[in-house]
């Protein structure tokens, strides 16, 4: 190359900042929920397999997190996020202290309510009490330094009836903005038949974190998990847009990316590395 067109590239080098993709990979890690089947029996050779593919992140389960810590202490793999158990933010709350103690202790950054059983859930007023439910907990979350996150499932964007919007725009108006953050599944959204992007563009940098995963192209809509288990896909299959999710969600400012697949057709390691590896090819 001759110094003329040396430079030209140079100055376009410089004019044009670092990709959105490669700023998304930096961040990219794994829901553990992912291989609950595989890490309980070989902790230290799955965390050092999901390490090898190339992530660098991890978001934890609270249950069964003392029996696995060891091995991933002896990972590069950095705790970012955990689901803690919903009954501490709902019934067990005098026990959610010394969980969130323990959680800052190890260094994570985030705190997840992950999941509001049926017989728990509701119209309007079961949100907006929910919201009061969040508001407190993300204020002992907030003193550890810590971020609260909900995470949705499909229930929450049910259209509130007789009136306007959905269930989680009930809770996300009624929660504090300063203490309750969104974990967006977006899989969860898609398959309650709203577009992920446009739930980013709704709620801004209010979403956080974000659960990448895909859904099998036909599957019905439902405001409910009850999905068939080959519904959930690997990132290069299904109905999901993944460019124009993370192209939203680069400009809504989200700050952890994590893939989980509930579901796997075989070994949960082989789609955690499909995904990966697709991931790594996305332009956006």
């Amino acid at each position: 190359m001759d110094r003329r067109r040396f430079l030209q590239s140079a100055a376009t080098a410089a004019a044009i900042p670092f990709s959105a993709q490669a700023r998304t990979l930096n961040t990219v890690g794994v829901q553990l929920y992912t291989v609950r089947g595989v890490l309980p029996k070989e902790p230290l050779e799955t965390l050092k397999t999901i390490q090898e593919i190339g992530f660098k992140q991890v978001e934890a389960v609270g249950a069964g997190l003392d029996k696995i810590w060891p091995a991933l202490q002896q990972t590069k793999l950095k705790p970012v996020s955990v689901h803690l158990d919903t009954q501490l933010f709902m019934k067990n709350v005098d026990k959610l202290p010394a969980a969130l103690d323990s959680a800052a202790g190890r260094g994570f950054k985030y705190v997840v309510c992950p999941y509001i059983a049926p017989q728990d859930r509701g119209g309007p007023d079961v949100m907006k009490r929910l919201a009061d439910t969040l508001n407190k907990a993300g204020e002992k979350a907030k003193a550890h330094k810590l971020t609260l996150a909900y995470h949705n499932h499909a229930f929450e964007f049910e259209p509130v009836k007789g009136g306007s919007g959905t269930l989680l725009d009930v809770l996300m108006t009624a929660a504090d903005p300063k203490l309750v953050t969104l974990e967006l599944d977006i899989m969860w959204s898609k398959v309650a038949g709203v577009e992920p992007v446009d739930v980013l563009k709704k709620f801004g940098k209010r979403v956080t974190l974000m659960h990448l995963k895909n859904v099998k192209t036909g599957t019905a809509q439902r405001f409910n998990e009850g999905v068939p288990r080959d519904a959930f896909s690997e990132l290069d299959k299904g109905s999901i847009d993944i460019a124009a999710v993370l192209a939203a969600a680069t400009k809504a400012g989200v700050k952890h990316f994590f893939i989980e697949q509930d579901q796997t057709p075989g070994n949960p390691l082989d789609s955690l590395r499909q995904s990966f590896n697709h991931l790594k090819k996305v332009s956006y």
